[in-house]
């Protein structure tokens, strides 16, 4: 679960959603060997910086990391550490999987991360933001209208 992180000049709860896939797509994550050194190694990455593994799942060719950390680091950062440091680890304690995986590399170069709202999504805070402020002082400074170019009235039809 969890936790308001408390700095010494900050408060955060900043959580990501990392999906790392295998190199080439090998089917690596069907033994509870590996599935127990990833944990492990997770372990030690919390104990060495802040980051907080909150749940991990593997899907076979993925994983997927539900992570918290704090504003020290950015997401790419995030993934950069945890991926590289796991390859790693996973190399040396299980060497059986360089067999699968020729050219030294574990996990494949890209990767999927996303914002993780612990209290409310996009919608309620966008409520939160316009009702700020008592009645009609408050005034919307900035609003992005995505798409609008699409707009139906933009549109002309062939005829």
């Amino acid at each position: 679960m969890s936790i308001f992180k408390h700095k010494r000049h900050n408060v955060s709860i900043i959580m990501y959603h990392l999906v790392c896939p295998v190199k080439y797509r090998r089917i690596l994550f069907d033994t509870e060997k590996i599935d127990n050194e990833l944990r492990e190694i997770c372990v030690e990455i919390s104990k060495r910086y802040e980051i907080d593994f909150i749940e991990i799942g593997a899907d076979k060719d993925h994983v997927h990391f539900l992570i918290q950390s704090v504003p020290k680091y950015s997401p790419s950062q995030l993934a950069q550490i945890i991926k590289s440091i796991t390859a790693k680890q996973l190399f040396k304690r299980v060497p059986e999987i360089k067999k699968e995986l020729w050219g030294g590399e574990f996990w494949n170069k890209g990767y999927f991360i996303s914002t993780v709202g612990q209290y409310a999504n996009e919608e309620v805070i966008k409520k939160y933001v316009a009702n700020q402020g008592k009645g009609s002082e408050y005034k919307k400074i900035h609003k992005v209208e995505q798409l609008s170019m699409f707009d139906e009235t933009n549109f002309e039809q062939d005829v």
